[in-house]
Order: structure tokens, then C-alpha cells, then sequence
């Protein structure tokens, strides 16, 4: 049995996760637990949100997928409320959806939990008050767009029913939603409200406003208290501390936030770069001095308050990439770390943990204990930098060839590293045309390629073999050429059909994968040093290629948004699939569990399970036409909720009887039932007590003995206790068959009757045939007949070879005297003969084969 993914696309690879996707442009929410005495941090990521604990930032939770993106997060004590598109759904536990709410006519922007209520607010103005429980409109109130179009939601606390709105004309309404009743407008500050907070004061709400401006304003004498200005830009997010010191925060558009004392109504502090995108929510813990921010750099921080002059310092943090990554690649052979250098210019690896290192464009890696085991080249730069994964930080080292001191106006940059395989040496390729080897403990250069340059063009790719004899290069000019690694000297040159784009060695196979600007790529044998592959397709430019561990597919992902794999050994391409967003890089795991990949405007790392390690997948060749299905981007959740029957369907392979009239087909049947039929007179079953009747049998019903019990229906009539003894000499079922089959020249019900038949059964039965058993000899032609259509049809072979030998131990001396059986025995060893004539050339044809794909190279 094996599944076919319809729903992914893929045969091969089935989503499993996603990495590095920690928060977005929405606002977090803060949910407190009493029984465990915790805070949690809930965050949106796509269609799904994510639970972390903020004692140590620790993920326990992420939500099932919902069917769009998600546009704003709320919660209350005991639902986590997600608005996508024009429906909200509430999930319990963080996890399950319970709740889901849908008469929205625009998109929701807006929630606000209150008390057994949710106050939604969509696009279009329309304000709705849900009922949580039965998931009823309780009331609707519509606004006028152009005179109050709502931006902001609170509730004051201890105001009963009463709901405080802000809009983007500037201006405050108070209503009692129980009453729909508008109770007070407050004119506002000629500037758009961005933010409405509750302040620790009764009756106090903080206005964060468009124009930067911050107004704590009591609503109910209608009095502002104090003012403030930031330049930052608009007001993006508002908090109190509530720890004993009278500070607000206040973020904005540059991720710098803003410390105001209230006491002393002036700026106490200010935390710049906080983010490297605006501060899309901050939150100080009840009555403790934290703060926890986040933002659409994908990153979540919590500040500690805990030393004087009123700053907060970082205590912890998850963080991944800010802009899409540019380059995976697995770090080491567990396979349990991926390194990833993002637009961002930053170098980290996901696992269970995340480590940040810097800004890479390209990165090779070796021994990683005893010096630095990383070195990168960046975008547009000629110096390449060396990496230490232990520290987590920039080398000791940065490799710069010394030939362009004296003219630093030559745009000249690096394009493509490779490492030595015993991690001593990194080599370094140019756009100049250079290739520069240098020593990875020392940082010294230890040479170049050719004389003047290894290529008249730009290299596009360089690598180096298993044992470090070979260096292997190709440039812009269309040229492949292998190096001596020592001595530096040229061995080979190859011309290549049109200009390489990059390169990727499989090292335990020597095998070189070249992807070229017409969107082909050739596979290059290193020990023989010519093309032996040719893999075409593509349909746009090869962004990455990855070889699987054991060389023997190669999956390459292309700008025409697929993902192929190429088996090595048969040339031809056994998946392929489609996604929304090309892939810009892809990495096979080295323990073959598990393909990653990165997309174009995706911050994440997307992990694809290899359903041929846990399930029987068939691989065979796709025709020219096919058409690939398109895979969903795996998600940060749990796929388990994706496996029902419209996403996976299960496919029995049932196999025919026969594959082919040319093969011969053996039966089902275990050894036990046909090997010893030679040998009962051998073989001595003494059993070590007598059998026992069973108790619940009666006695007056006998059965017939064999591994098909029947029931005897020779036994006496209970009416008449005269046995007839005639009935005694009557023939069986299977001689019966055999008589009826001289005529019909049917043997389909003889053969199975013997299949259901013992060893010691099927010796009685061909005994009974003789005529001096009550046989006849007409009956033994028809065995023989039998025999021969098993031949003739080639299938159980093995028990014809067993039944004819046993028929001819039993009686062979008859058969000898009478002209009629050998006759008949003749035709049978004619098409003996035969068939095994037919077995043996088959045979010797597959040797052969076998005999040259083991000794023939790839």
C-alpha cells in the first residue's frame, strides 16, 4: 500500500514545517494563566498564531491553520480570537477552533474582547458586538466612513457596558453597547488616533496619534492631563508600567521606543533599534519591571528594567530572518542544524535553537573545533569573511587577495567559495577570473590558478574533491577546467554548450552538477571527466541545486516556480511539483529525512518531509507532458490535521496474476505445503501424546481431515443404522474432477483442489489414481493433462515441479508399461523443456545486465 499526496503535489516530499517564522506586522497579546502562574506572549505568523511562555521564551503551542492570513489577535481569559478576512474564529486551548463568526460584509481589523462579548470592526465601518457563546450578532452599529471612521477600540476600565472609539479624523465617541447609545464625543487633536491604552489611573486613557503626539486625557471630566511629542513618526503602540514606577512606553514607525516619565511629564529614555521595522506591540507585565515587544522583523524581545537611569536591557529573545534568506545549507552530518544567510545580512541557524552569526551571501563549511569552519562571500563585496559556529561570531580572518591594493575602483567582488574537504583550506573564486587558495588557521594566501587568471570571465562555480587532488572550476567563458589542487596545475578542459550559472559537487560520488544560463544542467563524472547526464525542463533560471545522500537523485529548484528531481542512475525525472513562491535555495538533509528550502519573499525555511524513508513510494519516469500539481508551503503547525481523505488518498496496488505470459509465476503457498512431497516416507511425525478429541465436538459429526476441514458426508442417515458400504469405494472430489476434465479439458478446479490439500493428503490422493487403488488410467492421462496446462500457462510452477515428481515416484513403473501415459509424458517433457530453455535465456539476459551495471560506471 502506498499514498499518493494529491492535495501537496508531490510523490516524494510532503510538507512538514516551517522555521524562523516567529511574529508579524500584528500587534502580540499578552494572556495571563492562574493555575500556572505564567504569562504567555501570543503571536500571528501567517494563517497561524504561536504560544510562547515568557519565562524563557519557550514555544508550547501553535494554532491549527486557518484559511487566510491572519489580520488581527485577541484574547481574553479563555479564547484566543483571530479575525481573517471577514470571518473571526476562536480558538480554545490555543490550538482548536470552537467559536467561528461570520457576517462581516468587508475585512475585520479590529477586535476587542468584553467580558461574554466580541466587538469586531471591519473596513467598511461596521461595528458588530458578538455574542461568544452562541456566536449571535448581538448589536450592530454603522458609522459614517467619512465623518468617524473607526481606528481604535478600548474599554475603560470599571466602566460598565461603555466602549471608547478613536478615529482617523481624530476624534473620541463613548458608547454603552448594552444601551447602543452614544453617551459623549470628544472632539480629539486635529490627528488620527492610532492607539487607545487603558492607563494605570481610573478614568485616564493614553492616545497615541498620527501626528506623534501622546495625550493622557481623563474621559470622564473630559480634561487632558499631559502631552507629549515624539519625531519618530506616528504613535504605533502604547504601555504603562504598573510595577510602582509611573513610565509609559511608546513605539513607533523606526522600531525606536520612547520612555516617559509621568510624574515628572518629560523623556527619560530612549531604546533605539529595538527593531529594524516599526514596533508593532509593546506590553509591560502586570507588576513586573518587563517589557515585550515585537515587530515585522519577525523577532520577539523582552526587556528587563533593572537598572537605574530608567532603560530597559534585553534578557531574551526569538529572532529570525528580517528579509527573505538567499542561501540554506545543512552545517553538519546529523542534520539537525541549517545555516541561512538572509537579505538581511545576517547568518543563523535553525534548530531547536536559533543562533545569529552576520551577513553572508554564499557560505562554505569544514572542520569546525579547532579554527574557523564557515567563510562566505558577500553581495557585491571582494573581501571574504570566516565564520566560527562554537561562537556564533564573525573569524579571526578576512581573506582579500593583495593584486587589487593599488586599484580599488575595479568592481571586482567574489561570487563562489568551496572548502577543503579536511577543513585547511578555503578557495576563493573572483569575478575578476581569479581563483585564490588560502589557509583556513592562518588566513595566509597559498596560491592561485593559472598563470595570470583560471578564466577570461567571471567564475561561476568552484569545488573541490573528497581527497583534495582535484579542483574543479567553470567561468562566464563557457569553459569547465580541473585544477591539480597542489600543484595548481591544469588537467582537463571541458566547453560547455552554453555559459554556467553555479556548480555543486556530490563528493562521495564524484559527481559535478552544472546548471547553465539555457536552463539545462549537466552532470559532469569527475573520474572520467565527461558529461554524462543531461537534465532538461526547466522553464526558467536554476536558482539551486542538492544532491540527496546518496547521490542518487538530484532536486533542483527553478525560477518557473517547480521543485525537480532527477534520478542519476536512469536520467529520467521521477517528481515534480509546484509552488506558490519559487525556491531560491534548497538542502538535502544528510540523513535523507528531510528537503529545506527558502522562497522568494518568504522569511521562513520550509521543511519537506521524504515519504520514501517511512512508506513505499513508486518512482517511475513522468511522461513529457506531465503537468505538476502545486504544493502548499508548509506552515509552522502541525500537519496532522491536513492527513484526512481530501488531502491523501490511498492507493492499493493489487498485483495480477500473472505479470507477463513470458515469466514464469510461482504460487503463494508456503514451502511447508509442496517441498517434502518427496519425502514422507521419511519424515516421521510421532507426536508426544495421542490427539485429544476436543470436548465440545460431537462425536456423530465426522469431519474429513486436511487443512480445509469438511464435513464427511458419507456418515450414516440418523434415520437408518445400516451403514452402506458401497459408499466406501466412492471416489473423491479431486479423481472426480480429474474424469470431468478429459471432457472439458478444464484444469483450474483439480489444481486448486490440491492447493487446499496437506502434503500427506496430496500423496493419498495421487496414490488412489493407480488402478490397483480403484484408480483408472484415463484418470493418470488426465493428471498428466493437468501438469501440462500448468506448463503451458507457467503459472505455480513450483507445484507442478513438486506434484509431477511425486506422480512419477508413485508410479513410474506403470507408466513405463503403458503406451498411453508415455505418450502423454512425452508431451510433458516437451513443454518442460521448453520452459526451462525460456527461464534460462531470461536468466542469462538479466545477469548479464547486472554484470554490466555493476562494473560499468555511471
Amino acid at each position: 500500500i502506498f499514498y499518493l499526496n494529491i492535495k501537496r503535489g508531490s510523490s516524494i516530499f510532503c510538507g512538514f514545517r516551517a522555521l524562523g517564522l516567529y511574529s508579524n506586522h500584528l500587534p502580540h497579546v499578552v494572556r495571563f494563566h492562574k493555575k500556572h502562574q505564567e504569562f504567555y506572549v501570543v503571536t500571528a505568523v501567517g494563517r497561524c498564531f504561536h504560544t510562547y511562555n515568557v519565562k524563557k521564551l519557550g514555544i508550547v503551542a501553535v494554532s491549527n491553520a486557518l484559511p487566510a492570513d491572519i489580520s488581527y489577535l485577541a484574547a481574553d481569559r479563555m479564547l484566543v480570537y483571530a479575525a481573517h478576512g471577514k470571518v473571526i474564529s476562536a480558538f480554545a486551548k490555543n490550538r482548536k477552533v470552537v467559536h467561528t463568526y461570520e457576517g462581516h460584509q468587508a475585512d475585520v481589523h479590529l477586535l476587542l474582547p468584553f467580558g461574554d462579548h466580541l466587538i469586531s470592526v471591519d473596513k467598511e465601518n461596521a461595528v458588530i458586538i458578538w455574542d461568544v457563546d452562541s456566536e449571535d450578532m448581538y448589536l450592530q452599529i454603522l458609522f459614517d466612513k467619512a465623518s468617524f471612521d473607526v481606528s481604535a477600540v478600548m474599554h475603560p476600565s470599571t466602566y460598565l457596558n461603555k466602549i471608547l472609539f478613536g478615529s482617523s479624523q481624530g476624534s473620541l465617541q463613548l458608547w454603552n453597547i448594552k444601551a447602543n447609545k452614544l453617551l459623549f464625543i470628544f472632539p480629539g487633536w486635529e490627528s488620527a488616533v492610532t492607539i487607545l491604552q487603558q492607563t494605570p489611573a481610573v478614568d485616564v486613557v493614553g492616545v497615541g496619534l498620527a501626528s506623534g503626539q501622546i495625550i493622557i486625557h481623563n474621559i470622564k471630566f473630559n480634561e487632558t492631563l499631559m502631552k507629549f511629542q515624539q519625531d519618530w513618526g506616528p504613535i504605533t503602540a502604547l504601555s504603562f508600567r504598573t510595577d510602582g514606577h509611573p513610565v509609559m512606553a511608546a513605539g513607533s514607525p523606526v522600531g525606536h521606543i520612547g520612555l516617559w516619565d509621568l510624574e515628572e511629564k518629560r523623556l527619560v529614555g530612549q531604546m533605539r533599534d529595538t527593531h529594524t521595522t516599526a514596533i508593532a506591540g509593546l506590553t509591560f507585565l502586570h507588576s513586573e519591571p518587563l517589557l515585550i515587544t515585537n515587530g515585522a522583523d519577525n523577532a520577539i524581545r523582552v526587556w528587563i528594567f533593572d537598572v537605574a537611569g530608567g532603560e530597559g536591557r534585553l534578557l531574551r529573545f526569538r529572532m529570525g530572518h528580517s528579509a527573505p534568506p538567499t542561501k540554506i545549507q545543512h552545517y553538519d552530518q546529523s542534520g539537525q542544524h541549517i545555516l541561512s544567510a538572509g537579505q538581511d545580512g545576517t547568518l543563523q541557524s535553525f534548530s531547536t535553537f536559533c543562533l545569529k552569526l552576520s551577513t553572508p551571501d554564499k557560505q562554505a563549511l569544514a572542520r569546525q573545533s579547532d579554527w574557523d569552519s564557515i567563510v562566505a562571500c558577500h553581495q557585491g563585496f571582494l573581501v571574504t569573511t570566516t565564520w566560527n559556529y562554537q561562537k556564533g561570531s564573525m573569524g579571526a580572518y578576512k581573506l582579500e587577495p593583495e593584486r587589487f591594493n593599488k586599484n580599488r575602483a575595479l568592481t571586482v567582488h567574489a561570487t563562489a567559495v568551496d572548502i577543503s574537504s579536511c577543513g585547511n583550506f578555503a578557495v576563493i573564486a573572483l569575478s575578476s577570473g581569479h581563483i585564490d587558495v588560502y589557509n583556513m588557521q592562518s588566513g595566509l594566501h597559498r596560491g592561485q590558478y593559472g598563470k595570470d587568471r583560471a578564466h577570461s570571465g567571471p567564475v561561476r562555480g568552484v569545488a573541490v574533491d573528497a581527497l583534495n587532488e582535484l579542483t574543479v572550476s567553470t567561468g562566464a567563458d563557457r569553459l569547465l577546467k580541473i585544477w591539480k589542487f597542489k600543484s595548481k596545475e591544469l588537467l582537463h578542459t571541458v566547453s560547455l554548450p552554453a555559459s554556467p550559472a553555479s556548480t555543486l559537487l556530490h563528493r562521495d560520488s564524484g559527481m559535478l552538477a552544472i546548471a547553465l544560463d539555457d536552463f539545462t544542467v549537466s552532470i559532469l563524472d569527475m573520474e572520467t571527466k565527461r558529461i554524462v547526464r543531461r537534465f532538461s525542463g526547466q522553464r526558467g533560471q536554476v536558482n539551486d541545486m542538492t544532491f540527496s545522500p546518496d547521490g542518487r537523485w538530484l532536486i533542483i529548484a527553478s525560477m518557473d516556480c517547480t521543485i525537480r528531481t532527477w534520478d542519476l542512475p536512469s536520467g529520467s525525472l521521477v517528481d515534480c511539483f509546484l509552488v506558490d513562491s519559487a525556491a531560491i535555495s534548497i538542502s538535502f538533509s544528510p540523513t535523507g529525512n528531510f528537503l529545506a528550502s527558502s522562497h522568494v519573499d518568504c522569511l521562513g525555511i520550509y521543511l519537506w518531509s521524504n515519504n520514501t524513508l517511512c512508506s513505499l513510494v513508486s518512482l517511475r519516469p513522468l511522461p513529457a507532458d506531465y503537468e505538476p500539481f502545486v504544493a502548499i508551503l508548509p506552515g509552522s503547525y502541525d500537519e496532522e490535521e491536513d492527513t484526512d481523505a481530501d488531502n491523501l488518498k490511498m492507493a492499493e496496488y493489487v498485483s495480477p496474476a500473472q505479470l507477463d505470459e513470458q515469466l514464469v509465476t510461482l504460487s503463494l503457498l508456503p514451502d511447508s505445503r509442496w517441498k517434502n512431497l518427496l519425502h514422507l516416507d521419511i519424515i516421521r511425525n510421532k507426536p508426544k501424546e495421542p490427539p485429544k478429541v476436543p470436548k465440545a465436538a460431537p462425536f456423530f459429526i465426522p469431519t474429513i481431515p486436511g487443512l480445509v476441514p469438511h464435513l464427511n458426508s458419507l456418515s450414516p442417515s440418523p434415520q437408518s443404522k445400516v451403514v452402506n458400504l458401497g459408499a466406501l469405494a466412492q471416489k473423491s472430489s479431486f479423481y472426480l474432477q480429474l474424469e470431468e476434465a478429459l471432457d472439458t479439458n478444464l484444469y483450474e478446479g483439480p489444481v486448486q483442489l490440491l492447493k487446499e490439500l496437506g502434503p500427506s493428503a496430496i500423496d493419498t490422493e495421487l496414490r488412489g489414481l493407480a488402478p490397483g487403488m480403484g484408480g483408472d488410467i484415463c484418470v493418470m492421462q488426465s493428471f498428466l493433462k493437468m501438469i501440462g496446462s500448468m506448463l503451458l500457462s507457467r503459472q505455480d510452477f513450483d507445484l507442478a515441479q513438486a506434484y509431477l515428481a511425486l506422480f512419477l515416484k508413485l508410479h513410474l513403473r506403470l507408466i513405463a508399461e503403458q503406451t498411453l501415459l508415455m505418450e502423454e509424458a512425452g508431451n510433458v517433457l516437451e513443454l518442460l523443456e521448453e520452459t526451462w530453455t525460456s527461464m534460462q535465456t531470461i536468466l542469462n539476459h538479466s545477469m548479464c545486465l547486472l554484470s554490466y551495471i555493476k562494473s560499468a560506471l555511471l
